[in-house]
């Protein structure tokens, strides 16, 4: 059998200009080219584990826009006085626990037809909130219950906020509740702007059990029959500043409080809804809008998680034993209560 002759192969090395010349047709690249395998896309199927990271991405994304877009609206709001800020006790959290006062002002615009416009304004709403991580506690302080308004004697305690503002109102809240407690943060809330809020919520769901027919809100009078109703923001602020009901004309501020719950706790709902997250970027650039704090941005939204970790949960009334004709009386130990209930639950 004849031997194979011996060859030798000489591969030619690329000159150093070969990359920039233009190839001839049928040469050796060419060649390369054919006998090299087309590759071949694989096309990755579609399984419940990957629409499951691409939903949970998207959800992550939105809820990051809606941050994002809450912290820029946060530095276009308004900040609490110079008073108001030296007024509060500092050395909280607001995931660990922090005393909030939420004041609601009843203030009216001068070209409006309601009564007071244009004056000093009165905090409709006194709430004092007890924040943490998955803790929300509230206590609601009727607006006329008698209190001494440092360096203007003995007055209903709503006084406060037309006398001396949020400042005013943070001392006199902390001496009529006594017992140690203390005021964190302040978060005042000008009714007027709230149905921007609730609008971009898409408005909220309550539940009548008596009709409202409602006193006069700038010309015009709320009428709402018993059972349930869908109220966009005009409707809602009206419902939770009705006065006089001729539906049940034997009503107090007691009921006037528990409307204004009933309002912000459908607000919670929605919020914590399906609809409510898919509008959470428009909730977010208005929720900022509508409220004055010491707090910026990062603690006004560390206060929004906790009011939304912290269950809806029920408002304890402050309730008074008595009044003097104009002023409602509450006694001591029922302040003492209330403050045990703030500080321990």
């Amino acid at each position: 059998m004849a031997e194979e002759p011996d060859y030798t192969v000489y591969r030619s090395r690329k000159g150093l200009f070969s990359r920039f010349r233009r190839q001839r047709p049928g040469g050796l690249d060419d060649l390369r080219r054919e006998r090299r395998p087309a590759p071949q896309r694989v096309r990755k199927r579609i399984t419940v584990g990957r629409v499951v990271k691409w939903v949970v991405l998207a959800i992550l994304a939105w809820v990051l826009v809606s941050f994002v877009i809450f912290l820029v609206s946060a530095q276009f709001g308004e900040h609490s006085s110079d008073a108001a800020e030296a007024a509060l006790s500092g050395g909280s959290s607001l995931l660990t626990g922090s005393n909030v006062l939420v004041l609601g002002s009843d203030a009216r615009p001068p070209d409006s037809k309601e009564p007071g416009a244009g004056g000093p304004a009165r905090s409709d709403s006194i709430m004092v909130m007890h924040v943490g991580f998955g803790t929300v506690r509230k206590l609601s302080i009727l607006r006329d219950s008698q209190a001494q308004i440092p360096g203007h004697g003995t007055q209903k305690i709503n006084a406060a906020y037309a006398l001396g503002g949020a400042g005013l109102a943070i001392q006199t809240v902390e001496q009529f509740l006594g017992h140690g407690l203390r005021i964190n943060h302040v978060l005042e809330i000008n009714f007027q702007n709230f149905p921007k809020l609730i609008d971009a919520l898409g408005g909220v769901d309550v539940h009548l059990t008596r009709c409202i027919h409602s006193n006069r809100f700038g010309g015009h009078v709320l009428v709402l029959h018993k059972g349930d109703h869908h109220l966009n923001g005009n409707q809602a602020l009206a419902y939770s500043r009705v006065r006089e009901n001729r539906c049940a004309p034997n009503e107090d501020d007691r009921a006037r409080a528990r409307r204004q719950q009933q309002v912000l706790a459908a607000m919670r709902d929605q919020m914590v809804s399906l609809g409510g997250f898919a509008r959470l970027p428009l909730i977010s650039w208005a929720a900022p809008q509508v409220v004055r704090s010491d707090m910026r941005g990062p603690g006004l939204a560390t206060l929004f998680f906790d009011l939304l970790t912290g269950g809806g949960g029920e408002t304890r009334v402050l309730l008074p034993y008595g009044s003097n004709g104009t002023e409602l009386l509450v006694s001591d130990r029922a302040k003492a209560s209330a403050v045990d209930y703030l500080e321990n639950g």
